[in-house]
C-alpha cells in the first residue's frame, strides 16, 4: 500500500504565508513527478505546481511568483511554500505522486486525501 498524507492547511489571513507538506510512504521503489493540485468550492481541480525528480518545476499562472514547490527525494516529501496568500487561494489542496511501487511495476499516480486551506480577507 502507498499513502500520501498532506499537512499544513488551516485558516490564515490574506497576505500570510503557509507551507504545505506531503509525505509519501509505504511500498515505494521510485517516485517520478510530484505535484500539488487544488479544488475550490464549486470548481474543478486544477494544477498548482509540479516538480520532477531532477527539480524541474512548473506553476499555474495564478501562483507564479508567490508559491514555490520543492521536494526531498530521500524523504519522499514534497512541499508547497505559499506567500502573499489571497482569498481566492482558498481550496482543498491535494498532492499527487507518479510512482513505482516495485521495480517491475508500472508508474501509477497516487493522490493524498487533501488539506483545506482557508484564506480570510
Amino acid at each position: 500500500q502507498v499513502q500520501l498524507v498532506e499537512s499544513g492547511g488551516g485558516l490564515v489571513q490574506a497576505g500570510d504565508s503557509r507551507t504545505l507538506t506531503c509525505v509519501a510512504s509505504g511500498n515505494i521503489f521510485r517516485i517520478n513527478t510530484m505535484a500539488w493540485y487544488r479544488q475550490a468550492p464549486g470548481k474543478q481541480r486544477e494544477l498548482v505546481a509540479g516538480i520532477t525528480t531532477g527539480g524541474g518545476t512548473n506553476y499555474a499562472d495564478s501562483v507564479k511568483g508567490r508559491f514555490t514547490i520543492s521536494r526531498d527525494n530521500a524523504k519522499n516529501t514534497v512541499y508547497l511554500q505559499m506567500h502573499s496568500l489571497k482569498p481566492e487561494d482558498t481550496a482543498v489542496y491535494y498532492c499527487n505522486a507518479d510512482l513505482q511501487r516495485f521495480a517491475t511495476f508500472p508508474y501509477l499516480v497516487h493522490w493524498g486525501q487533501g488539506t483545506l486551506l482557508t484564506v480570510s480577507s
